[in-house]
C-alpha cells in the first residue's frame, strides 16, 4: 500500500481514481448491506463495510494482514444492495485483491490460473492451437475466420471453458445446432481468440486482463462481423462494458438476448416436448451486472411442454455459483475455510421448487452444479440443463 507524506496517493485516492463512479465510496453509511449480502460475509475477517472503515481511518493495513478477503466471488450482490451506490465489487473488492497480488498474499491455484491465462491465453493451460477442436466434425463446417477470410454477420465469442472444458463443449456444440438450425451466419476466432480476462481482473490482476483485451481487440479487428455474440456472461460483461475503456468497442449479445430476438423463428423448430419442471439459475453477470433477466425466461417458456417455476431467490436477489471474479480457481481455498460451496446451496434451492432440471446459461455453472448435486442430499436425480440444450432437445432432429 502506497502513500506519501500528505496522504495525496493514499489507497483510499487509489481505489476512488481506479474506479468509475468511485468517488461514491465517500458517501458510505456504514449500514453493512453489503456485508450482509455477501454469501461468505459472515466468514470475512473484514467484510466490506469494515473494509471501508478501515480505508476511512487510514489502517488498511489490517485488511491487507489477512487473506479472507478471497472468500469474494464478485457476484455483485454488494453492488446491487448499496443505498449509496457504490460501485464496491469492480472498485474496492478488485482493487484489494491487485494490492494483495502485488504483496505475494495469493491462494496457489488462483496464482496458477493467473500464470496459464498469462502463458497460453486461457486459466486452463490449453494450447491455443486447440482452442477449436471441439468443432471438429460438425456438419456444416464452423468457420473459423482465420481460414475463410470473410465477412460473417455475427462473429461468436466462445470464451475459455465452452471451448475447452468437455462438459461445457457439449453445450457449445449444442448452440451450434441452433445458430444452423435458425439460418445464422457466424464464424469464431479459434485459435486467436485469448480469454475475455474479466474473472482474472476481478481476482486483481488489472495488468492481465488488459494484455488479453487488447490481444482479443487486434483480433476483431481484423475480420469484418456485424455483431458479437457470446455464451459467456463474463465475456459479455467484458466486451461490453469494460474493453471500450481501452477503445475496444463493439456491438455484443448474450446468446439468450440474440435468440431472445429471434423467437418467431425458433418457435417453429420446437417440436417435441420437453415435459419437465424447469427452474432457472440468474448468472451473477448476466443478472444483477447487466440486468438481463426476461430473454433467458422468455426462452424457456417457449419450449413446449416445459413448466417454469423460480427459486425463492432469482433474479436480482439471485444467488452466485460461486465461480465468478476467480472463484473457479479458489475452490479448495474457500472449502478450506467454509466447508460449504455456493453451488450446494443453489442446488438445494433448485431441490426445494420440485424442479427435475436446473436451467443454467453461463458456462462457469454446468460443471459446478452437477459436481453439486453429487454431494447435496436428494439431488441425484437432479438435471442441470443449459438453454442451449433444451432448445436442442425440443427440435425436431
Amino acid at each position: 500500500m502506497t502513500t506519501d507524506g500528505a496522504g495525496e496517493h493514499s489507497f483510499y485516492d487509489q481505489v476512488l481514481e481506479s474506479t468509475p463512479n468511485g468517488e461514491r465510496l465517500r458517501l458510505c453509511l456504514q449500514c453493512g448491506d453489503c456485508s450482509g449480502i455477501c454469501p461468505f460475509g459472515y466468514l470475512m475477517i473484514h467484510p466490506p463495510s469494515r473494509m471501508i472503515a478501515h480505508l476511512r481511518a487510514d489502517r488498511f493495513e489490517k485488511v491487507l494482514d489477512t487473506d479472507t478477503v478471497w472468500m469474494c466471488v464478485s457476484c455483485y450482490a454488494c453492488t446491487a444492495v448499496c443505498p449509496a451506490q457504490i460501485p464496491l465489487t469492480p472498485g474496492l473488492m478488485a482493487r484489494t485483491k491487485e494490492e494483495l497480488i502485488l504483496a505475494g498474499n495469493v491462494p496457489a491455484e488462483l496464482q496458477s490460473a493467473l500464470e496459464n491465462s498469462q502463458r497460453y491465453g486461457n486459466p486452463l493451460g490449453e494450447s491455443p492451437r486447440k482452442r477449436a477442436d471441439w468443432a471438429t466434425g460438425i456438419v456444416p463446417e464452423v468457420k473459423i475466420l482465420g481460414k475463410v477470410r470473410k465477412k460473417v454477420d455475427v462473429m461468436w465469442f466462445v470464451g475459455d471453458y465452452p471451448s475447452y472444458h468437455p462438459r461445457v463443449q457439449l453445450i457449445t456444440k449444442a448452440l451450434t445446432k441452433v445458430l444452423n438450425a435458425l439460418g445464422v451466419d457466424f464464424g469464431i476466432l479459434g485459435p486467436e481468440e485469448s480469454s475475455d480476462g474479466d474473472s482474472q481482473r476481478l481476482a486483481g490482476e488489472r495488468g492481465l486482463f488488459e494484455m488479453l483485451a487488447e490481444k482479443n481487440g487486434m483480433a476483431f479487428n481484423k475480420y469484418e462481423f456485424n455483431e458479437i455474440i457470446t455464451t459467456d456472461p463474463h465475456a459479455y460483461n467484458a466486451i461490453k462494458n469494460e474493453y471500450p475503456g481501452l477503445d475496444i468497442s463493439f456491438p455484443i449479445r448474450h446468446y439468450t438476448e440474440f435468440l431472445a430476438d429471434r423467437l418467431d423463428q425458433l418457435k417453429p423448430l420446437l417440436k417435441r416436448d420437453v415435459k419437465a419442471k424447469v427452474t432457472y439459475h440468474d448468472p451473477c453477470y448476466l443478472g444483477r451486472a447487466n440486468e438481463i433477466y426476461d430473454q433467458p425466461r422468455a426462452i424457456l417458456q417457449a419450449i413446449p411442454g416445459l413448466e417454469l417455476v423460480e427459486m425463492s431467490h432469482n433474479h436480482k436477489n439471485s444467488l452466485c455459483c460461486g465461480g465468478g471474479g476467480g472463484g473457479m480457481w479458489l475452490d479448495g481455498f474457500q472449502w478450506e475455510k467454509a466447508h460449504v460451496r455456493l453451488s450446494e446451496w443453489r442446488v438445494s434451492e433448485a431441490l426445494a421448487t420440485g424442479a427435475e432440471i436446473l436451467a443454467v446459461a453461463c458456462p462457469y455453472e454446468s460443471p459446478r452444479f452437477e459436481d453439486a448435486a453429487k454431494t447435496v442430499q436428494g439431488a441425484g436425480q437432479l438435471k442441470v440443463r443449459d438453454i442451449a440444450e433444451l432448445l436442442v432437445e425440443a427440435m425436431d432432429n
